[in-house]
């Protein structure tokens, strides 16, 4: 497996037209500023493992762990950043792959921070493939992009018709309890997906993108009122799919809600995407957590432990 090559095509995105200036401490994608992280995951003797990993730093995951209670075959790989959050001019890919039967739980340490910029701008590609039977969580802690920060992430979603993916994308408004002007204060959050089968067939595509300014973003239907959301993929044949909808109940308070939910069909029969939106990031992980409990119990007949207290 290699990795991939994604630069040129992030880099000619119409909105980074206008942030490709060079930082003056160190140019964009130099050396120490491209990260690189490739996992793939294989059944060995009936046992799911980190059968391969390379990783150049800042990025980093070290060993499988196996300390899921609710589900003790699942390897846990928690990814490391060295950096201390994304800077401007840095560029990272990842890849991970989940062979034929395996499975496999990939998350971060923490946050994804991305620090304030005044030139360029910085990027993410990934690259995620789930084979025939198998099974993928893959849930990302928050992503924060910081006052006058420019991000673009690039998500390729390969899964066969017979796995399950679980794929995460979670965004605070900013460091909202740090100044007034960091709720939406950063220049630009790109973020796109895209979902086909192993044969090429594309399922499904979804882009969000938020450019400083953006007064939708204040709309009613959008984000008023609300600083965290999430949208969560459960890639997973329809009778799963429709197992899960059915159990999942949507979340709509009608007085002083502090989070709102409710799950919807992707396209092509290709599963289900949860959307939520809350004030606080645990009002949003309390509502992800509710659907990723029903897509482990109808995708692998497991649960979920118990809640970690720093959660």
């Amino acid at each position: 497996m290699t990795l991939h090559e994604p630069l040129g095509l992030i880099d000619a995105a119409r909105e980074l037209r206008g942030f490709q200036t060079e930082p003056a401490q160190m140019r964009a994608g130099a050396p120490g500023k491209v990260g690189r992280l490739r996992l793939g995951f294989s059944l060995r003797d009936g046992r799911s493992v980190l059968h391969d990993l390379y990783r150049v730093a800042p990025l980093l995951v070290q060993q499988a762990l196996y300390w899921d209670e609710a589900m003790p075959e699942l390897p846990v790989c928690p990814i490391i950043s060295v950096g201390g959050g994304i800077l401007q001019g840095d560029r990272y890919t990842i890849d991970i792959a989940v062979g034929e039967g395996a499975c496999a739980h990939v998350s971060t340490q923490g946050a994804n921070r991305i620090h304030c910029m005044d030139a360029n701008y910085a990027s993410q590609h990934q690259t995620v493939t789930v084979a025939a039977g198998g099974y993928l969580e893959y849930l990302p802690d928050f992503t924060i992009p910081y006052r006058g920060s420019r991000f673009l992430s690039r998500t390729d979603l390969v899964v066969a018709a017979d796995a399950t993916l679980l794929y995460g994308e979670m965004v605070l408004a900013g460091r909202k309890h740090h100044h007034v002007e960091e709720r939406f204060g950063f220049d630009l959050l790109s973020m796109d997906v895209s979902l086909r089968r192993p044969g090429g067939h594309k399922l499904f595509a979804e882009k969000i993108l938020i450019e400083k300014g953006d007064p939708t973003i204040a709309f009613a239907a959008v984000m008023r009122g609300f600083d965290a959301f999430a949208n969560i993929l459960c890639v997973t044949p329809p009778e799963t799919a429709a197992r899960i909808k059915e159990r999942f109940e949507p979340h709509f308070p009608i007085e002083a809600p502090r989070a709102l939910s409710g799950v919807s069909s992707l396209p092509n029969a290709a599963g289900l995407m949860l959307r939520a939106v809350g004030v606080e990031t645990y009002d949003v992980r309390h509502e992800v957590r509710r659907f990723w409990r029903i897509v482990r119990e109808e995708a692998r007949d497991r649960s979920l432990p118990a809640e970690p207290y720093w959660r």
